[in-house]
């Protein structure tokens, strides 16, 4: 089947599925299945059993072991073997159990698939997406809650990818299989089943580098993504009772960072904070206060403030909910950069 062009806009679709995140992730692959015959998933217990999560659930069933392929228990091998098969001209979407199991595929991201168009001067590209779920909040083992993104957006050559929503998981995914270019699709699974979305069940994209203002306010700048956005708007909402006023960005791609609307959302109320689940040193917070410092210096009024996990392993069940930012944190940072 020859991949369709063009993207469909909202108005153009007229039937909707209530779908959790998880779910709508399923369907995104299911939809560019069907759609491109090169899209190929791949991973550990994708195939028969539906992926860890269940996020490729009768994905088997419909398109057979050649297009939903079970994997040995090796990522790098799992990576390295998407990056050829890319290379070739399909579109792998391989999957990753959890972020904190990617370290072995890690050389064969930032060190092939980052790569290959720069190596080739342009012969050859890597259009490559590697999912995997991220983040702490369910109560997992060691090495199941890893918050690592700043790792991939500091190398060249990759997209970053984090929805917040089941609307944008299914637009930002397709965008990412249909990237060129390799994509790491990270996915917030604390929220997987937290809430559902109308979602089109029609193919549509949601363009990548763009954020989303999901809060308007004058009074401070808050940019986060993932599943942060959700105690973030509950902060925002609780604050505005306080008359404070607080503007809340998801930010959706990490790299590339949508900088235009970051500092325009900065010159508008001079002040900012961060909200990342990551540790704080070298996190995306400090890349963000950077770039508002060279940006829009003269319209700053505070510190920015970032509020974020801490710079520890992430913790065991007992001190997880201290690790991650909670509204009450959250509106205590905004507090103290309103309050500077």
């Amino acid at each position: 089947m020859a991949a369709e062009t063009g993207t469909q806009s909202d108005a153009d679709v007229s039937e909707t599925e209530n779908l959790t995140l998880v779910q709508a992730v399923r369907d995104g692959l299911h939809t560019e299945m069907e759609r491109d015959d090169d899209v190929v998933v791949m991973g550990e217990d994708v195939g028969k059993n539906g992926g860890v999560f269940r996020a490729t659930e009768g994905l088997y069933d419909e398109f057979g072991e050649d297009r939903v392929i079970d994997t040995p228990l090796a990522e790098s091998g799992i990576v390295g073997t998407a990056i050829g098969m890319a290379a070739y001209g399909m579109r792998p979407v391989p999957e990753i159990q959890f972020l904190g199991f990617i370290y072995p595929a890690f050389d064969q991201i930032v060190s092939h698939a980052a790569r290959l168009r720069t190596r080739s001067r342009g012969r050859f590209s890597c259009p490559l997406v590697v999912r995997a779920p991220y983040g702490g909040g369910i109560r997992a083992p060691e090495h199941h809650s890893e918050s690592t993104e700043a790792m991939f957006v500091h190398q060249p050559g990759l997209k970053v990818v984090v929805p917040s929503t089941p609307y944008d998981t299914k637009g930002l995914l397709t965008s990412a299989i249909r990237s060129p270019d390799p994509v790491v699709f990270l996915e917030p699974k604390l929220i997987y089943r937290a809430f559902r979305e109308e979602v089109p069940t029609d193919s549509y994209e949601v363009p990548l580098g763009e954020a989303a203002v999901r809060r308007e306010g004058s009074d401070i700048s808050v940019y986060t993504w993932g599943a942060m956005t959700r105690p973030t708007l509950e902060a925002a909402e609780n604050l505005a009772e306080e008359g404070i006023d607080a503007e809340v960005i998801d930010l959706r791609t990490l790299s590339p960072l949508d900088e235009e609307t970051i500092v325009e959302s900065f010159e508008k109320t001079g002040r900012a904070a961060v909200v990342h689940e990551a540790p704080k040193t070298g996190g995306l917070g400090a890349e963000i206060a950077a770039t508002l410092q060279e940006e829009a210096l003269l319209y700053q009024e505070a510190p920015v403030e970032r509020i974020t996990g801490f710079d520890t392993p992430f913790p065991l069940y007992a001190l997880e909910d201290y690790y991650l930012p909670e509204p009450a944190r959250i509106e205590d940072g905004i507090r103290d950069a309103v309050e500077f």
